[in-house]
Parts: structure tokens; sequence; C-alpha cells
């Protein structure tokens, strides 16, 4: 039998033990407590993740790191696109030349500033997602895989040496298999570029959304300025036929050129003509799996959504109106290659010019990522766009 001492020992070292069991459960405890909350982040983040979201990793906010396009890795040297070991979608390309208006556009210079406004623009829009949705149409699409290789290297005052090494990078971009996205520059540029496509060994259809035809032959001995650029693309042998869209007002050409535009194939519309067909009666006028160049003027758009321009002109398109065309266009079509122009930051200190120039080239690079897919998998997997509801 236990005495009364032995028994109060023994119920002592038993609370005693009791007590040294209490931190271990407790470490227990917190431990299963962790791994439960451990694995719904995880569930959490994979869900975010599958929308494109950015819960790992680098926040990388817009005003933080490089300012490459979109914060796209850069590449130097673009005659290296042949060996890289992942071929991009798309190669970005800087021209920053105002020369093409009698070293100077006509009114208002200060388009070689645009390619570095517009990359600064971007940034705007890439927060890491891997994947865009679109609330107002439904649509989630991914821009595809985007290398920036820079800027061509222009020469002041020596617009043929400039546009010469224009053509020859963007050679380079096409022979790799990649398609050009180009920030202009002024529109002298286009014509240097749509030369390089004679690559593809097609016809190309080319669409022009831009205020002015830009149909001028030659002016005071200039040829190769802003003024002359579609003409000198469509006298190219792979340049199929046309489509200008936005022309309007006061143009700077006269009408001779308007009826030579129609006699070398171009079908011109105005902002006014587009809204009264509506969208998809005028991405029809664009041949059924042609390929297609796109070259956007930014003064196609009203001067009330792009002050930021050398030659602003009232009237123009609004940015819905272009997306829902670039979309249609891109969906009947193969896109391969498309340049943006006449982006003067110097005139827009709020950078609502640049912002909407780098949104329409990334929705156009979303499309074309999208229309491709579909092409592979044989859906379309695009909705109508707004003129075809």
């Amino acid at each position: 039998m236990l005495t009364r001492s032995q028994t109060q020992l023994m119920h002592q070292h038993t609370i005693s033990g009791k007590q040294s069991w209490t931190p271990l459960l407790d470490c227990f405890l917190i431990t299963m407590g962790l791994f439960a909350v451990s694995i719904i982040l995880s569930c959490a983040s994979a869900s975010a993740e599958s929308e494109g979201g950015y819960e790992h990793g680098r926040l990388h906010l817009p005003f933080v790191g490089h300012t490459t396009f979109g914060k796209y890795p850069p590449l130097s040297d673009w005659t290296e696109l042949q060996r890289v070991r992942e071929r991009p979608d798309f190669a970005v390309l800087g021209v920053p030349n105002d020369m093409g208006g009698w070293v100077g556009t006509q009114f208002r210079s200060g388009a070689r500033m645009g390619p570095r406004g517009i990359r600064e623009a971007s940034t705007l829009y890439q927060f890491g997602h891997k994947e865009v949705f679109d609330a107002d149409t439904g649509e989630t699409y991914s821009y595809g895989s985007v290398l920036d290789v820079g800027d061509v290297d222009i020469v002041h005052t020596d617009q043929a040496t400039s546009l010469n090494r224009t053509q020859e990078a963007v050679e380079a971009i096409l022979s790799a298999n990649v398609t050009p996205i180009i920030l202009g520059g002024d529109h002298a540029i286009t014509a240097p570029v749509c030369a390089a496509l004679q690559v593809l060994q097609r016809p190309v259809f080319l669409v022009q959304i831009d205020a002015h035809l830009d149909f001028v032959d030659q002016r005071h001995g200039v040829r190769f300025g802003h003024g002359n650029s579609m003409r000198r693309c469509l006298e190219l042998p792979h340049i199929d036929s046309m489509l200008q869209l936005g022309i309007r007002g006061v143009s700077s050409t006269a009408k001779s050129g308007f009826q030579d535009a129609a006699a070398m194939g171009s079908t011109v519309l105005s902002v006014r003509k587009v809204r009264e067909l509506g969208v998809a009666a005028v991405a029809e006028k664009v041949p059924l799996g042609a390929m297609v160049y796109f070259s956007i003027d930014i003064d196609g758009l009203d001067p009330s959504i792009a002050p930021g321009t050398g030659t602003p002109s009232h009237g123009g398109f609004l940015y819905y109106e272009v997306k829902d065309l670039l979309r249609s266009i891109i969906r009947r079509g193969e896109l391969v290659g498309l340049d943006l122009v006449e982006v003067a930051p110097p005139y827009d200190p709020a950078g609502v010019t640049t912002t909407l120039a780098a949104r329409l080239l990334l929705d156009a690079m979303g499309f074309a990522k999208a229309a491709n897919a579909g092409k592979n998998t044989g859906h379309a997997g695009q909705p109508p766009a707004r003129g075809e509801l």
C-alpha cells in the first residue's frame, strides 16, 4: 500500500509529465495548421496561375525593371534569331526615324521618340500575367513569346542608309520565321519594311489605318518620305493589293493620288464609310487566308485619344473600332507583320497616345496568337467583333 507521501509524489510526477508533453502537442498542432494553410495557398496559387495570376516570384510592377517592350527579354543582335533555343512568335523592332517628311515630318517632328515612348507605356500592361482576360468580349488569350530586338541604327540626315538598314533588319527577322512588330518612327519606314516582305515569297495583302492616303508619287524630288510610302509599297511586286481605312478630311494627297491608288488595286474607305459598312463587311474585303501586313498610323485614330502625333486629323477612329478591325481581319488571314507609326510623345505629356499605341500592338499580337491556335486545333476560337453582332 502506498503511503500518503508516495501518492502525493506520484500525483506530482503525473502532473509534471503532462506538462512536459504540452509543448510537443502544441508544436504538432501548429505544424499541422501550417501544413493545411500551405495546401490552401498552393491550391489558390495554382488556380490563380491557371488564370494568368502572378502570386509567385517577383511582383515586377510596371515601374520596376528594364523598359523593353512589354518587359519581354531583349536580344541585342537580331541576326541571332536564327540560333535562339526557343524561337519567339514576335520580334519587336524600333525604327526611330522621322526624316520622312523631307528631313522632318511635314508638320511636327518627334516620331523618332516613338519607339522609346511606346516601350515605356507598354510596361503598364505587364504585371506578369500569362494570359489576358478581356471582360468586354469574354476572350482569354496570351500574347505569345516575344523578344525585343532593339532599334535600327539610324544615321541622322541620311535617309537612304537608314531605310536600307531598316529593310535589312526586317529581312533578318522574317528569315528566322518570326513575325516583326515595328515601332515607328514616321510612315516612311513602312516602304522598306514592306520591301523586306519579299522574303516570304508569297503575295501580301496590305491594310493601312491612317488619316492620310500617303500616295504622293514625288514632291520636290522626294520619293521615300512619309507622304509617299503607300505608293512605294503598292509598286512592289509582292504587295498584291491594299485596303486603306480611315482616310478623311483634307489630305496631303491630291485627287489624282486617289485615282492612282484605285487604279493600282487599292480600296479606300473613309471613317464614315467604315462605320456605315460595319466591321464584318470591311473585313471581308481581305481575301480569306491571305498573308496580311498591317500599317497603323496613330493619326488614323481621333486626336481626342491620340494627340501625340505630327499631323493630327479630327474625325478619326476610336479604340474599339480599330481593335475590332484588327481582330476580324487577323482572324481571316495570317498576320505576317505590323507597324505602328507617327507616335510623337513630346506632344502628349500625359502619355495617352503611347499607352494607346502599346495597347493596340498587344491586342494584335494576342489576336494573331489566338487565331493561329484556333487554326491548329480546327476551331476559330474568336468571338464576333462589335460590328458583327
